[in-house]
């Protein structure tokens, strides 16, 4: 399992644009399910072929996260 911090705190702003960002460099990405717990935090889930990816905007975690079955950062390199 991957992990990538994005930000030390929620945001739900920066959470909009990481999802964005996934789907536009990640060919072949599925989105799936936004999922809202009752303290406003939101976990947004991907498949990319049989990997999961999730999104976490956390409250109770108080971050910005990414927990990926795959490498993500072969898709960001320029």
């Amino acid at each position: 399992m991957y992990s990538y911090t994005i930000c030390n705190q929620p945001d739900s702003k920066l959470f909009e644009k990481q999802c964005h960002a996934l789907e536009k460099h990640i060919p072949d990405l599925i989105k799936g399910d936004l999922l809202e717990d009752v303290d406003g935090s939101q976990i947004q889930a991907y498949a990319k072929d049989e990997a999961k990816i999730l999104v976490y905007n956390s409250e109770y975690v108080g971050a910005l996260y990414i927990e990926s079955e795959i490498e993500l950062e072969q898709f960001f390199k320029e």
